[in-house]
């Protein structure tokens, strides 16, 4: 019996072109179908829906509701991911849809990461945005790049696999703007297509995303960005939000700086940045400048050649200077690009030192 899919809905889907059969589905028998896109692997029964509110079992059949379905899109510097060793200064055409398998309470794009296709919330949205229509948009904006980000972009591998096939095909960087809660299947089903994995790497504590997040451990999002280093050559950057009495311990910053450089290697991005109050943890200050400072003391001193400040203006923080002389590469204030100290391939123009920089 049906329980939450109701046949008007999906027909509307369908219509629009949201309604496609979903990858990496598994029979369990009975009706019963397993998603295997992210590492809830939900078991959903004939009229379920996914813990991503996105995925659905309709007819014994997985399907997924939200292809081309784009609740948002800009032409964004590629900084504003925060992404800064790869093609630096360039516009990036950032798209997002709706829903997440993530509750993070204190989520700031909750309005669509908490939303879902099944309950009106696409009719607000642009729908049967096929990938070549937006691979158009792209090149008309004068992007360089397509990035899925504002919510989860692995809950919509569907959308996003096609999408990044025909980007390069079409000569466009890809990039996951990503909590890295993929499976290892998803994760190799683009690999060979994307280009950038920015992901979260919100604390190495459990009770971080037990409490926070609602998600067991982060032990699959770091074997899954070590997947995407290791197996894929994927360029990565890392984000650490830090939130005042959660991640913010000397122990744990020390931890995450030790797993960037022993995992995805010393020349790995780390950005740390700061947390404003908002949802259910409304009532936390913002992150003091002196923590942030002292993570980014932390991370270098753990052997980070590049540890940026993010959610904050501190006239330097977000340069990035050659390790071994001290140069100046790259200048950046808010989304204000200058490159003042690359060679044409994009090492350091005083002593040739390699910088992981993406040009």
């Amino acid at each position: 019996m049906r329980t939450e899919v109701a046949d008007e809905t999906v027909e509307m889907l369908r219509n629009v072109g949201a309604l496609r059969e979903a990858v990496l589905s598994e029979d369990l028998g009975e009706g019963r179908m397993r998603c295997n896109i992210c590492q809830w692997r939900c078991r959903i029964s004939e009229g379920g829906v996914g813990h991503c509110r996105t995925i659905i079992n309709y007819g014994g059949k997985l399907y997924t509701t939200i292809y081309g379905v784009i609740s948002s899109a800009a032409a964004d510097p590629i900084e504003k991911k925060p992404v800064f060793h790869y093609k630096p200064g360039s516009l990036c055409f950032s798209v997002g849809t709706l829903g997440c398998n993530f509750r993070c309470i204190f989520c700031q794009n909750w309005e669509i990461a908490y939303a879902d296709a099944l309950h009106g919330a696409a009719r607000s949205c642009k729908l049967g945005v096929e990938p070549h229509l937006l691979v158009r948009s792209a090149k008309e904006t004068g992007s360089q790049g397509v990035a899925w980000t504002y919510n989860e972009p692995s809950i919509w591998l569907n959308y996003t696999l096609d999408c990044a096939k025909l980007c390069k095909q079409e000569g466009l960087y890809t990039v996951y703007v990503t909590n890295g809660y993929a499976t290892p299947e998803a994760l190799d089903l683009i690999g060979p297509y994307l280009d950038v994995y920015r992901v979260d790497i919100k604390s190495m504590e459990d009770r971080f995303y037990r409490e926070l997040i609602k998600v067991p451990s982060p032990k699959g999002i770091l074997e899954v960005a070590e997947r995407a280093k290791s197996k894929w050559q994927m360029h990565i950057e890392c984000v650490t939000n830090i939130v005042p009495g959660w991640n913010d311990s000397e122990d744990n910053l020390r931890q995450t700086a030790r797993w960037i450089r022993d995992k995805l290697g010393d020349d790995t991005p780390w950005h740390v940045t700061r947390f404003f109050p908002y949802g259910k943890l409304s009532d936390l200050p913002p992150t003091p400048l002196e923590t942030l400072n002292a993570a980014v003391d932390i991370g270098k001193s753990e052997g980070l050649k590049f540890v940026y400040l993010g959610n904050v203006r501190t006239g330097t923080g977000e340069n990035t200077y050659c390790p071994k002389c001290g140069n100046l590469a790259v200048e950046r204030f808010g989304y204000s690009v200058r490159i003042v100290g690359l060679n044409a391939e994009g090492r350091c123009s005083v002593d040739n030192e390699d910088l992981n920089m993406h040009i």
